[in-house]
């Protein structure tokens, strides 16, 4: 069948020599074509591993810049929420401990600095004395 295949192509004018150099210059381009196609596979994941730092890590790290400066200017008289939804006022602050002052009994109870939630803006324990005390 080769033979067959080799005389037609001579008859036609044609060679194997011409059939084999635009063989390979197919696959050089091929091959360029698939080393682009391999580099875009390579870039893929990187892509996706900037885009997840950019989505997930970064305001992450906002947050916990954020959360640690409200840490750090607490002082007393400061109402706060604790992570356990405790509202008191901050009586004293050291280092790691702040002293909270709690509900219409002004209670003192000990937390950690890293317990308080947020520091509330509005006296959220005032509205909460009227409704305990009816």
């Amino acid at each position: 069948m080769l033979t067959h295949l080799s005389t037609a192509l001579l008859a036609g004018g044609l060679d194997l020599s011409s059939c084999a150099a635009v063989s390979s210059t197919a696959e050089s381009t091929s091959s360029s074509g698939g080393l682009l196609g391999s580099w875009g596979t390579m870039l893929l994941p990187l892509l996706m591993i900037v885009v997840l730092i950019v989505v997930m890590i970064v305001p992450q790290r906002k947050r916990d810049k954020k959360v640690k400066e409200m840490l750090n200017a607490l002082k007393p008289g400061d109402r706060v929420r604790t992570i356990g939804g405790i509202y008191g006022t901050i009586s004293s602050v050291k280092e790691d401990v702040v002293i909270l002052t709690v509900g219409p009994d002004k209670v003192k109870l000990v937390f950690a600095r890293g317990a308080i939630s947020q520091v509330e803006e509005t006296g959220v324990e005032n509205t909460m004395d009227e409704q305990v005390h009816e």
